[in-house]
């Protein structure tokens, strides 16, 4: 059994949604009119599939008539899907929320139950808010209850089949009973389920949030910049943009590009970016997202030095794996190993080696830096206390136990690995 606490958008959708997959679930709200209205086989909003689902689903599967003490009590799972309104200063309104988690408490009977908060936070609200109220009434109401975070990713006008048909599923645990019940209804979904932290899960859902966000941006800003320039076709320019093979995954796929390093460097994105802004200045507008694009190129190489400045001795010996801007060239234009190999040496780190397995010999002919270059790996390693990944070759991912053999700093986050995303077996769950 599964209770859903608020039917708009989200509630709605996934309390029809496990119904559809097979169980029993009650769904709660405290809008009258909304559960009149849902009584009577109306949706009171629009959305595709979810009046059919609804017809086929009330008094089958999903519950409406139920005292929230019953449902609560006959339930493994109870989803908060209510609201959380932005206040004036930006910070999420979590009124609706902690009374919801307060009301499960008081009508649990003291079985263990998973509360699962659905609804958007930023992160380290279940953290920091949620998780201390839960732990509270736990030792209040004797009632141990877990706690999961599950973001939903559902877009409106698809949210139907976004939910049945999940491209992946984020579940934010830190106990494994909790873990375990939440690996139970979420089975007949057949996508891949990554458990990961409470702010883990959070900071997921906003990534992909300001993700869209920032895109629409970007596009608006650069309509304005076209507009501002004059004589350019702004609509065909986006549709011939939308023709670069990138998108579709040829040679590189986009996503390869939504990924944190240390930087761009080259020829062209610095060039081009650096001159665009120069332009759209010159006829009259200031291109704020293109300036914070490369104030954040500056700022990320200041990151990444003050981390190894934070916990790395001047009198160590620290190894730089990887000098060109990017793997697969030789290219050190703007690299930004050059710019953060020179910060170091400011900031007193005076023995440096490095290899490239392509770069060292232009890197060295191009900047004449006071450090020294290894032709191998293993001499890279051997010969260095730290080591400072800046540039994703296969060669490093090929040897990581070479390279973690000593501290490794992997600002291309080349090493890292995604949580584990087991394919659930099918099986009806009811």
């Amino acid at each position: 059994m599964i209770t859903v606490l608020g039917l708009g958008f989200v509630g709605l959708t996934t309390a029809l949604g496990f119904s559809k997959k097979g169980f029993k679930v009650y769904g709660i709200d405290v809008n009258q009119e909304r559960v009149e209205k849902l009584r009577g086989y109306e949706v009171p909003f629009y959305e595709p599939h979810l009046d059919e689902a609804l017809r086929q689903q009330l008094g089958h599967n999903f519950w409406l008539d139920v005292p929230l003490v019953e449902a609560v009590r006959n339930s493994k799972v109870i989803i908060l899907c209510v609201g959380t309104p932005g206040n004036p200063d930006g910070s999420a309104d979590l009124t609706y929320l902690l009374q919801a988690v307060h009301d499960v408490f008081e009508a649990s009977s003291g079985e263990f139950k998973v509360i699962v908060t659905k609804s958007t936070v930023p992160p380290s609200t279940v953290t920091n808010k949620v998780k201390p109220y839960v732990e509270e009434l736990n030792r209040q109401y004797n009632k141990p209850i877990g706690l999961a975070s599950n973001p939903e990713f559902l877009r409106e006008g698809y949210a139907w089949d976004d939910f049945m048909h999940p491209d992946r599923i984020v579940i934010g645990v830190e106990d494994e009973d909790s873990k375990e019940v939440l690996n139970e209804i979420y089975q007949p979904f057949h996508a891949p389920v990554h458990y990961v932290s409470f702010n883990s899960a959070e900071f997921i859902k906003y990534l992909s949030n300001t993700l869209l966000s920032t895109l629409i941006s970007f596009s608006n800003e650069m309509a304005m910049i076209a507009e501002h320039i004059g004589g350019i076709d702004v609509a065909g320019a986006f549709k011939i943009l939308h023709q670069d093979k990138r998108w579709f995954g040829a040679p590189a796929a986009m996503a390869s590009y939504v990924y944190p390093g240390c930087g761009y460097g080259g020829y062209c994105l610095p060039k081009d970016t650096a001159a665009l802004v120069s332009i759209a200045q010159e006829h009259g507008f200031t291109p704020h997202i293109l300036a914070g694009n490369l104030q954040i190129n500056e700022e990320i190489k200041d990151f990444v030095v003050s981390k190894i400045m934070a916990a790395v001795p001047a009198s160590s010996t620290i190894g730089i794996l990887g000098l060109a801007f990017k793997s697969g060239s030789d290219d050190v234009r703007l690299s930004p190993s050059k710019s953060i190999i020179e910060k170091l040496l400011a900031q007193g780190y005076s023995r440096i080696v490095a290899y490239d397995p392509m770069a060292n010999e232009i890197f060295a002919q191009e900047y004449g830096l006071p450090i020294t270059y290894t032709n191998t790996l293993e001499d890279l390693v051997e010969q260095a206390d730290e080591l400072v990944l800046l540039t994703g070759w296969p060669e490093f991912r090929q040897n990581k136990h070479l390279i973690t053999s000593k501290r490794l700093f992997d600002f291309r986050h080349t090493l890292a690995e995604l949580p584990q995303a087991p394919i659930l077996k099918a099986e009806e769950v009811a």
